[in-house]
C-alpha cells in the first residue's frame, strides 16, 4: 500500500488558518510519521494581483474600519448558495487547482479556510474531485462562507456551530464536534514551578498575561500602569509580538513599576507562558480562545472586531470562562474588580473544566484518519 498523502489548505488572510493547519499536520504526524503531507496556501492558486488586494482589502478593513467589515459579515452570514458572490467564490482558482490535486493524488483534502473548502467542495458535488474534503471551521461560530454540501465532512468547534450547519442543509452525520485543532503542545503536562523559577515570577501572586501586540500602544500602556501600579501585590506579563516601539516603550514603566513587569517580544513559549497565568487579556481569534481555554486560563476580551471574533467572545463569556470590556473603562473596572477578587479566576477555570473536554487535535486526526483509510478500502474494494 502506498504511503498516505494527506493535502492541506489554509490561507494567509489573518494567522488562525495557518496555525489550524499547523496544529492538524502536527497532529497527523504524532500518529502517522510517515505520511506524505503538503501544506499550501490557497493564495498561490490565485493572480498575484487578485490575492494580494483581497489581503489588503480585509487587513485594512480588520484594522482601520472593523465596523465596515461587521457590516459586511452581517450581511453575508446566512448562506445564499446560488448568489453571484458565492457562485464567483465557487469558482475561484478552480482549474489550477483540479490539475494540481490530480497530478497529486493526495488520500484527503484538509481545508481551514472557508474559500478553497467551497471550490473543492463544488467539484465534488459535480462528481468531478474524487478526493474526500474534509472543512475545519476555525471559529466558535459559522459564517455562510463555510457551508456547502459537498464537503464531506466538518470538523467543529461546538455544538452551536453544528447546529448552525444542520439547519443549512448540512446533513448531521457530516458534522463531528472536535474542537479547534491546536498545537498539542498546549496539551501537554508543563513542570510549572520551573516556568515560574525561570520566568522569575513569585508563585503566590496573580500573573496578568497581555497579548500586547494586538493592541495600540496607548491602550497597552494603560493596562501596564494600572497594573504596575496597583495596590493589590500583582505580576504581569507582557506580548509584544513583532512591535518593536511597543516594546521599547514600556520599558520605562517596568522600570519604575511597584509591581513585577516582563516584557517580551515575539515568543515561541507562549504555551509556557499561559500555563503560569492567572487571566488574558487579548483578541478573540478562535485559535487563541481554543489555546487558552485548552490551559483553562480565563480571558478578558478587549474590543473583539466585529464578526466572527465578536461571537468568539459571546462564547467564552456565555460558558463563563471569561469577560468581555467594549471600552477602556470598562476594561479597567474590569480589571480592578480581578485584582481584588482573586477567586474569580478559579470559578472562571473550574467552567472552562466543566465545558471543554480536550485533546481537540487528536479528534481531528482520528476522524481524518479514519476518512483516508476507508477511502483506500473503497478503491480497493471497488
Amino acid at each position: 500500500m502506498k504511503q498516505l498523502r494527506i493535502l492541506v489548505f489554509s490561507a494567509a488572510f489573518g494567522n488562525g488558518h495557518f496555525r489550524a493547519a499547523e496544529a492538524v499536520i502536527e497532529g497527523i504526524r504524532l500518529k502517522e510519521p510517515s505520511a506524505e503531507i503538503i501544506h499550501l496556501d490557497f493564495g498561490d492558486f490565485l493572480s498575484k494581483r487578485l490575492n494580494t488586494v483581497a489581503k489588503s482589502l480585509y487587513m485594512e478593513m480588520i484594522k482601520h474600519t472593523p465596523r465596515l467589515w461587521g457590516r459586511f459579515y452581517a450581511r453575508t452570514a446566512k448562506p445564499k448558495p446560488k448568489s453571484i458572490m458565492q457562485r464567483f467564490l465557487n469558482q475561484l482558482g478552480r482549474s489550477d487547482l483540479l490539475n494540481y490535486i490530480q497530478a497529486l493524488d493526495p488520500d484527503l483534502i484538509v481545508c481551514t479556510y472557508p474559500t478553497v473548502s467551497s471550490v473543492l467542495a463544488q467539484l465534488r458535488l459535480e462528481r468531478i474531485l474524487q478526493v474526500p474534503v474534509i472543512t475545519v471551521i476555525t471559529d466558535y461560530t459559522a459564517h455562510s462562507l463555510w457551508a456547502h454540501p459537498g464537503v464531506d465532512r466538518y470538523m467543529v468547534a461546538c455544538e452551536e456551530v453544528k447546529a448552525s450547519l444542520v439547519s443549512w442543509g448540512i446533513e448531521t452525520e457530516c458534522v463531528r464536534v472536535t474542537g479547534i485543532p491546536i498545537s498539542p503542545k498546549f496539551e501537554q503536562k508543563l513542570d510549572l514551578k520551573q516556568i515560574i523559577s525561570k520566568l522569575g515570577l513569585n508563585a503566590i501572586l496573580p500573573t496578568f498575561l497581555v497579548m500586547g501586540g494586538v493592541y495600540e500602544e496607548n491602550i497597552v500602556k494603560k493596562i501596564c500602569m494600572q497594573l504596575a501600579d496597583s495596590l493589590v501585590p500583582v505580576q504581569a506579563i507582557i506580548v509584544c509580538g513583532k512591535n518593536e516601539k511597543l516594546y521599547q516603550f514600556l520599558e520605562d514603566i517596568s522600570i519604575q513599576a511597584r509591581n513585577l513587569i516582563l516584557r517580551f517580544g515575539y515568543v515561541h513559549n507562549i504555551e509556557e507562558l499561559m500555563e503560569v497565568s492567572d487571566l488574558i487579556i487579548t483578541k478573540a481569534g478562535g485559535l487563541t480562545v481554543s489555546e487558552a481555554l485548552t490551559k483553562h486560563l480565563p480571558l478578558l476580551i478587549f474590543k473583539p472586531i466585529p464578526g466572527q471574533e465578536v461571537e468568539n467572545a459571546q462564547f467564552v463569556q456565555r460558558i463563563g470562562a471569561g469577560q468581555i470590556a467594549g471600552t477602556e473603562e470598562e476594561l479597567e473596572e474590569l480589571l480592578s474588580g480581578y485584582l481584588t477578587s482573586p477567586e474569580a479566576f478559579k470559578r472562571m477555570r473550574d467552567k472552562v473544566a466543566l465545558t471543554l473536554p480536550g485533546r481537540s487535535t487528536g479528534r481531528v486526526v482520528d476522524e481524518l484518519l479514519e476518512l483516508a483509510l476507508d477511502g483506500r478500502l473503497k478503491q480497493k474494494n471497488g
